[in-house]
């Protein structure tokens, strides 16, 4: 099990060594529309959408989903998906503690931390990486294969 948590750590860490600055732009509050417009958010709302209905999150007793990104992503993820339960909130918000279920600084109970980050697309294909981390337990990753087709991005495959 620590093997694969290094393993997934380190190729986070290549992709976002990998990864440009690509959200600097919406870090502007007037901003936040435009990127929910870039391919690179659209990708992550994909990855995050799949998530968000995955079963690691039933049964969990989380109070909350605390999704990883910079302040207008998340402001963006959380309007394109208001009504969740649990509700999700920006991961500035969560207390992490090594090997433990992390928890809500707002109430005190356990919660989970979602976080997606995307490859440049190339020729209307694109890979990402999607992970989890609700303690020691509950934490993993999927990687995707996604197509862009009228605009929009899809999951083709979830490994």
């Amino acid at each position: 099990m620590k093997t694969i948590l290094i393993a997934c750590a380190l190729l986070l860490c290549l992709l976002a060594g990998c990864a440009t600055d690509r959200d600097s732009e919406g870090n502007n509050g007037g901003h936040a529309q435009k990127i929910e417009k870039t391919d690179d958010f659209k990708i992550k709302a994909a990855v995050y959408g799949y998530l968000l209905q995955q079963h690691f999150l039933d049964g969990g007793g989380y109070t909350a989903i605390f999704l990883e990104g910079s302040d207008a992503e998340v402001a963006a993820l959380i309007r394109k998906f208001p009504n969740h339960v649990p509700p999700l909130k920006p991961s500035d918000r969560a207390q992490i503690r090594p090997h433990q279920t992390p928890l809500d600084k707002d109430t005190g109970k356990p919660a989970i931390v979602l976080s997606a980050k995307a490859l440049d697309p190339t020729n209307g294909a694109s890979e990402a990486i999607g992970t989890w981390y609700g303690g020691e337990a509950v934490s993993g990753l999927c990687a995707f294969v996604l197509v862009k087709a009228h605009g929009e991005w899809t999951i083709q495959s979830a490994r």
